[in-house]
């Protein structure tokens, strides 16, 4: 198993999410579409972990999708880890966060810029911070 720079056990991390946040970043669940309070956020700033708060995207590679969740052309060069994920009877590529391991969502090849890359971050997962 993949050893991170931040590291805590399960019941420090339920203290310190909470309930939803926790299901999504560490049991790799995702929020109800068009519900997240960053979907429709468009300050300027970087989106940053909630479980660690390392910067994982800026707020100029923010778009608007319509799938219902915050989604972004790229990421912060490697504070974001790529995985295969062939759950649901699907092959997607899961994205987590490179220090703590926190589920975020995922990456799509469908993207209306010219990266071609979409993405799409649970709300739950992510914090803002104006810069």
């Amino acid at each position: 198993m993949k050893k991170f720079e931040v590291e805590k056990s399960e019941s420090e991390w339920k203290q310190q999410l909470g309930d939803e946040a926790y299901h999504v970043l560490r049991e790799k669940g995702t929020e109800r579409a068009f519900t997240g309070e960053l979907n429709a956020h468009y300050e300027t700033g970087k989106y940053i972990c909630k479980g660690c708060e390392t910067e994982l995207f800026v707020s100029d590679n923010k778009f608007d999708s319509g799938c219902g969740w915050p989604s972004f052309d790229a990421s912060i060069e490697g504070n974001v880890i790529y995985k295969r994920d062939n759950s649901y009877g699907m092959i997607r590529t899961e994205i987590m966060c490179a220090s703590c391991g926190g589920h975020l969502g995922h990456v799509f090849e469908d993207g209306p810029t010219e990266t071609k890359q979409r993405y799409c971050v649970n709300s739950l997962s992510i914090n803002f911070k104006n810069t």
